[in-house]
């Protein structure tokens, strides 16, 4: 285990996974420079794809599908509730979770395969849901463009959630999708407050920045939600109404939230960041989080885990509601069209030939 703390990283330490016999050892995103921000290698490897559709049943989600282009994620965001998929790699959900990264390169070809089968049933599909697909990999690896290729091509309707500002290149496939009503884009906000955007983090685009992509993909007119996740009671928190108004003036015409999630290790790794950057805040701050989860540092119940309960849940519920009347920001939004969904023509089809 790495016991100092590593600049320039999401968390200080590098705890084996669950399922680790031994200890492991150790475009433009807003920032000035990564001078503050000391190098620490990234480690890329590949695999092979068998699927790239991944399903679930949860009732908190809207979307039952989804595709990750890539495995662990570089923005290095401390708090991220993916971390813990890392163990089932044989990794850490500490600094392996964002130095040791896996592509998927064969992901569009896959997915190609099963969009073409007779038995996919049509339905919106969610990129990027457990890691970020425009992290700074993409820039070379571009699996997220030929997944997004491909989906376009099929004319088959998309969420995004992302950070990264690099989405902006793909701007060439977004606009027509959302001309045809196949594509929404959620770009997460946390704070409005560079330093601790740096601090928490520290590898994704600053606050201005993620404002600039929100203008810039509604001006090409991409529907964007600003996705206020997550509200960190007694360190974010404050900033709801601010968020959501940044968010709107920027050009997002729809609003969400989630509180803060530390399912498995992330509850380690969360408290580790509060010690070494918010010593003061810590015990109010986890009070409050114990206090929505029953007194547990979480509590994964299903229609729970993403807002908590209690006086100080409902409280957050509250402000959002107003604060999204007043700005007129929707909570829900039309359904992305389905009945465009066409199967290409492949290369030595009979109809093709004609």
């Amino acid at each position: 285990m790495v016991s100092s703390n590593i600049r320039g990283r999401g968390v200080a330490t590098n705890a084996a996974g669950r399922f680790e016999q031994f200890e492991t050892v150790d475009c433009d995103d807003g920032w000035e420079g990564d001078e503050d921000l000391p190098p620490l290698r990234t480690e890329i490897s590949e695999e092979i794809a068998r699927s790239v559709i991944s399903y679930n049943r949860s009732p908190d989600l809207p979307f039952d599908r989804s595709i990750n282009p890539y495995r662990g994620c570089e923005h290095g965001c401390v708090y991220c509730f993916a971390r813990p998929t890392h163990a089932y790699l044989g990794l850490s959900a500490g600094l392996d979770f964002e130095t040791r990264l896996i592509a998927r390169p064969n992901a569009a070809e896959v997915l190609r395969k099963e969009l073409s089968s007779k038995s996919y049933k049509l339905a919106t599909v969610a990129l990027g849901t457990n890691t970020d697909p425009y992290q700074p990999i993409e820039k070379s690896h571009r699996i997220t463009r030929s997944c997004l290729s491909v989906l376009s091509e099929f004319r088959h309707p998309v969420g995004i959630v992302t950070k990264g500002a690099l989405i902006e290149r793909d701007l060439d496939i977004l606009a027509p999708m959302a001309r045809g009503g196949l594509v929404r884009v959620g770009i997460s906000l946390t704070t409005l407050d560079a330093d601790l955007s740096r601090r928490m983090e520290p590898r994704a685009p600053s606050p201005k920045r993620r404002l600039a992509m929100i203008r810039r993909l509604s001006e090409a007119g991409v529907p964007v939600r600003v996705m206020t996740s997550p509200v960190v009671p007694g360190l974010t928190d404050h900033e709801l109404e601010n968020l959501l108004e940044a968010g709107r003036d920027a050009g997002a015409d729809a609003a969400s939230w989630i509180m803060l999630r530390l399912p498995r290790e992330v509850s380690g790794l969360w408290q580790e960041w509060l010690r070494d950057h918010e010593p003061a805040r810590a015990e109010k701050i986890m009070s409050k989080l114990r206090e929505m989860h029953g007194g547990r540092d979480y509590d994964p119940r299903w229609g729970h885990r993403m807002r908590g309960e209690g006086e100080y849940a409902a409280l957050i519920a509250k402000r959002f509601a107003l604060a999204v009347k007043r700005l007129g920001l929707a909570t829900r939004t039309p359904p992305l069209r389905c009945d465009l969904f066409q199967i290409p023509a492949q290369v030595g089809d009979q109809l093709a030939l004609f």
